[in-house]
């Protein structure tokens, strides 16, 4: 049998700044004539847009397995994932320690990584009530695509969160289950910046998407003494994070008793 020991939890708080309109694809709620091809996600109660976590995770995992050279041998739906299928500890590649392993998979490995949904801050929220867009926290970017024969047009719109929404705080969790764990926070700082090179939700390559991890503060909990939460480093973004490096992962494995 597999011991699965809680070490201790490392908590990420950030805002998410849209650079450019963000459009993450939400379901319509009925079929109208002139209505939106392409509403964005929104919560049921207010009718804010917000980022799912799952579609930041789901990213940030494309983007690791991409730099990685991952093979996609795994169907999540109609999309293709990696999932190591040799379960040995030191074969488990850094995608599937981060993001885990279905319990499905023999010998799988736990969820290292836990990524909260995001909603407007308290000022964009009030800044995009106020706004003269063309919806209700929103704006519509008409997109025109050409029949390269015909020369027809067929436009189209596509619902974004207007540039200059905050989304925040934002909250990530990584627990660490072995003393090794430490090595994935450098993957994690990678993945983040893969995300900000790249692009969040759809209409990346037409403008859309580009977004910036701000205002970032990690804190840990040891699991020794787990109601005491500990700051170990704050950023003002993943330039300073960066160059903070290395005294965080001090920190780190001060608060969390990681040391050899």
């Amino acid at each position: 049998m597999v011991e699965i020991k809680l070490l201790g939890r490392l908590f990420l708080n950030f805002n998410v700044e849209a650079v450019t309109g963000l459009h993450i694809g939400g379901m319509a709620a009925a079929l109208e004539i002139g209505g939106l091809d392409n509403p964005v996600v929104r919560t049921p109660l207010t009718q804010e847009p917000y980022i799912p976590g799952s579609s930041l995770r789901g990213k940030m995992r494309s983007q690791l397995e991409k730099k990685l050279g991952s093979d996609q041998n795994a169907s999540v739906g109609k999309a293709k994932i990696h999932v190591c299928k040799n379960m040995e500890k030191e074969n488990i590649c850094p995608v599937c320690r981060l993001f885990g392993l279905s319990a499905s998979e023999k010998g799988g490995t736990p969820t290292r990584l836990l990524i909260r949904d995001i909603s407007l801050t308290d000022e964009s929220r009030s800044q995009l009530a106020k706004a003269h867009t063309n919806q209700l926290y929103t704006e519509l970017k008409a997109e025109v695509a050409i029949d390269r024969v015909t020369s027809m047009a067929s436009p189209r719109n596509l619902e974004r969160v207007p540039a200059g929404a905050v989304f925040g705080p934002a909250e990530m969790v990584f627990s660490f289950y072995e003393k090794e764990d430490i090595n994935l926070l450098n993957v994690l700082q990678d993945c983040l910046q893969l995300v900000e090179d790249d692009y969040l939700g759809g209409g990346g390559s037409r403008g859309s998407g580009k977004v910036r991890f701000v205002n970032l503060q990690f804190t840990a909990r040891s699991s020794e003494n787990y109601s005491a939460c500990k700051s170990v480093g704050e950023y003002e973004n993943l330039q300073t994070l960066k160059e903070g490096y290395s005294n965080l992962k001090k920190n780190i494995i001060d608060v969390l008793n990681l040391k050899e």
